[in-house]
């Protein structure tokens, strides 16, 4: 958070706003603490239902959307880092790309639809698919174990968990908030699940730099 909060005070004078939305079933109880930390002067949100990943795709934390004025998305879910940062943790590595994400959300909030990394619609649509079958069940059982639990039937809650997990084994916001209501627990199955990867733990990013103006002779 001190990344954004960074540029955040770069460039709020330009029409730039930053929205966090923590998702967490616990709500501000749970998730709050954070925010308080970080002390954060852009818009800070504690999603409980999970409405913010739903919506977007989100699969991982931390993601980012860009929403320009007029409300259209035009970059869709992706890693959002500040830092690049490159983690071994066992025989895995963790890599961030936040170095290239920041310097293009820095030329998107000055140049707006003129920047080269703001999609047209045709590229937008490349990028993003509709939901599988699999991934809409996934979503739906999701939002039933959510709902069981804020309501204290733990082993609905725990069964339907466990489907969206089944469905869609590929979004770890569905295991982590899990692991969440056994946090003695949540390192050892996070490990686990990420030793057993076989795909990098967040996607490349696919931000291609401008291309350089050709030379005038």
């Amino acid at each position: 958070m001190p990344g954004w909060q960074k540029l955040y005070d770069e460039l709020k004078d330009k029409n730039f706003e930053i929205i966090a939305a923590a998702q967490d079933t616990g709500g501000e109880a749970a998730a709050g603490k954070w925010y308080d930390a970080a002390k954060a002067t852009y818009t800070t949100l504690v999603d409980a239902q999970h409405t913010v990943s739903s919506v977007f795709q989100f699969i991982n934390v931390p993601m980012g959307v860009w929403v320009d004025e007029r409300g259209r998305v035009v970059r869709p879910a992706e890693p959002a880092w500040t830092t690049n940062q490159t983690m071994r943790i066992g025989n895995k590595t963790i890599v961030t790309e936040g170095e290239s994400y920041i310097t293009a959300s820095r030329d998107w909030v000055i140049n707006g639809e003129r920047s080269p990394y703001a999609l047209s619609d045709e590229d937008f649509a490349q990028r993003v698919k509709p939901p599988s079958a699999a991934e809409m069940e996934a979503d739906a059982s999701f939002k039933l174990a959510v709902w069981f639990h804020q309501n204290g039937n733990k082993e609905l809650a725990a069964k339907y968990f466990e489907r969206s997990q089944q469905l869609n084994p590929g979004d770890w916001n569905y295991h982590r908030q899990q692991w969440s209501f056994t946090p003695e627990e949540a390192g050892r199955k996070w490990l686990q699940k990420f030793q057993a990867l076989e795909q990098p733990y967040y996607p490349k990013l696919e931000i291609a730099p401008p291309k350089p103006e050709p030379s005038k002779h």
